[in-house]
Parts: C-alpha cells; sequence; structure tokens
C-alpha cells in the first residue's frame, strides 16, 4: 500500500477509537462549546453582522488550534510511548503519519465547525451560508487550512524538546498570532508591520476565507485589500501545505533517529520519579 493510503486507513482508524470513547469525544468537542458560551456571555447588544464576524474569527480560530496545538500533543504521546520509534525504519512512515493526522484532525474539525454554525445559529442568531456558492467556500477553506496547518504543527512538534513544559511555551506565541491575525478584530486597525507579518501565516487567510463563506459580500470592503482574494487565499494554503509535507516527515524522521529505547525508558523513569515527588 502506497503512504497515503496506509495514512487513510490509519486516520480512519483513529477516528474510530476517539468516537468509541465518550471522554475523548468530549475533549475535542470542548473548545467550540466553550467558544459558543463566552460568545452567548458577550453577545448582549452586537448587531447581527459583529455576531457573524465572531463567528467566522471562531471557526477559523478552532481550525488552527486543533492544527497547531492538537498535532504536537499527538506527536508528543507518540514519541514518549515509542510509537514513532517503532515507525522509523519502515519506508514511507512518516509520510503516512501525517496523511492520518490531517484525516483524522480535519473529521474532528469538522465536527467542530458544524457545532459551530448550529450552535451560532441558534444560540447567537448568526446567520449561515446562503448560497451554495459560500458553503462550498467553506469546505474547501477548512480543508486546505487543515491541510496547511497539520504539517506545520508536525515539524514544530518535531523541534519541540521531548518535554510537556515545552508545550505549554509552544502555545504562547501561537496565542499571540490568533489575535494579531485578524481573526477576531480588523486587520486594519493593526500597525503596518503586524498586518505584513499575519500575512505570512496561514491564519490570516484562513480566518479571511471563513469570512467570505459566512458573511454578506459587502462585508469584504473592511478586508486589507478591499476583496475576498479567494486566488490568493488558495495560492498561500496550497504553499504551505506543498512546503510542510516537504519539511515535516524530514523532521519527523530526523528526530527519531535520535530516539531510542534507553531514552524512552530514562524520560519514563523521570517522568515517574517526578510524579512520586
Amino acid at each position: 500500500m502506497s503512504p497515503i493510503r496506509l495514512g487513510l486507513a490509519r486516520g480512519a482508524l483513529e477516528l474510530r477509537q476517539v468516537l468509541r470513547n465518550r471522554k475523548d469525544l468530549y475533549s475535542y468537542l470542548a473548545t467550540p462549546v466553550i467558544f459558543l458560551g463566552v460568545a452567548s456571555w458577550r453577545s448582549d447588544g452586537r448587531t447581527p453582522e459583529t455576531t457573524d464576524l465572531m463567528l467566522a474569527g471562531g471557526v477559523g480560530a478552532t481550525n488552527v488550534m486543533f492544527g497547531l496545538m492538537t498535532v504536537p500533543q499527538f506527536l508528543f504521546g507518540d514519541r514518549e510511548d515509542g510509537t514513532l520509534l517503532r515507525l522509523r525504519g519502515i519506508p514511507g512512515a512518516m509520510a503516512a503519519y501525517l496523511t492520518a493526522k490531517t484525516v483524522f484532525v480535519l473529521a474532528n474539525i469538522a465536527m467542530a465547525v458544524a457545532l459551530l454554525l448550529a450552535g451560532g445559529n441558534l444560540i447567537l442568531g448568526a446567520s449561515l451560508p446562503s448560497a451554495p456558492a459560500q458553503w462550498l467556500t467553506l469546505i474547501w477553506v477548512v480543508t486546505l487550512g487543515i491541510a496547511a496547518v497539520v504539517p506545520v504543527g508536525a515539524a514544530i512538534g518535531a523541534l519541540l524538546p521531548p518535554a510537556r513544559e515545552a508545550l505549554g511555551l509552544y502555545m504562547m506565541p501561537i496565542m499571540m498570532l490568533m489575535f494579531v491575525s485578524g481573526a477576531f478584530s480588523p486587520l486594519k486597525n493593526q500597525p503596518t508591520w503586524v498586518q505584513h507579518l499575519a500575512s505570512v501565516f496561514p491564519l490570516r487567510w484562513i480566518a479571511q476565507g471563513v469570512r467570505s463563506a459566512l458573511l454578506p459580500d459587502h462585508a469584504k470592503a473592511q478586508e486589507l485589500a478591499g476583496d475576498w482574494q479567494h486566488l490568493t487565499i488558495i495560492g498561500v494554503l496550497v504553499t504551505w501545505t506543498i512546503v510542510g509535507f516537504i519539511a515535516a516527515p524530514a523532521l519527523l524522521q530526523r528526530m527519531t533517529r535520535r530516539e531510542s529505547g534507553s531514552r524512552m525508558s530514562d524520560r519514563e523513569t523521570k517522568r515517574l520519579a517526578k510524579a512520586a515527588y
């Protein structure tokens, strides 16, 4: 089997395992539920268009959080239990691993986005896409967005040291990037250098694509270019996808070459000693 087919099969298996485990399922759906609760609390006195903008930001941010925060956590766990070490000698295993995580995260994102849209409409009174073209735009933006951020999350996870504290430190710049990328506030209000910086990363374009699917067409006047820039969104996300799927397997392979059974045993011993203390 090709690495892609192996990855699809592995992703489907991991997804079935989550669906059979209520605790895991609740943990993955907690993010959209928390966002809906906070948005409902802050929605008093807001106009319908502002509510739609808030919902669009939530969809875009959820996309990035699953890709850039959840994937490194998966990677940390798979490094600790020896999964990545066992994959080291299998040709194409890292490409299959990345494909599996992409499928898994995409399925979770689909559930989260469906929950956000349904809850946003029922609880916040937010508008849903009103035309088939808008639904199609939402689908390809979310799909391309996941394909762009999952390998980046894996590459960053491969560079992080094998310590849980590293995940906490890594989350801080990601949260800062989310707030300056125009997901929840107009990018026009940011300084010029912040606009240029945000335009390099996928989040700005994912959020803009989601807004183009959820907001009325006249809302594009609030964007930096005064347009939804769908071709630019496709170009940026495809570029990140290609670069990520080239760099991430190499970085994962490099990381696993440094792993050994003795190192895993030492980390486990230290972890147990710390827990006992």
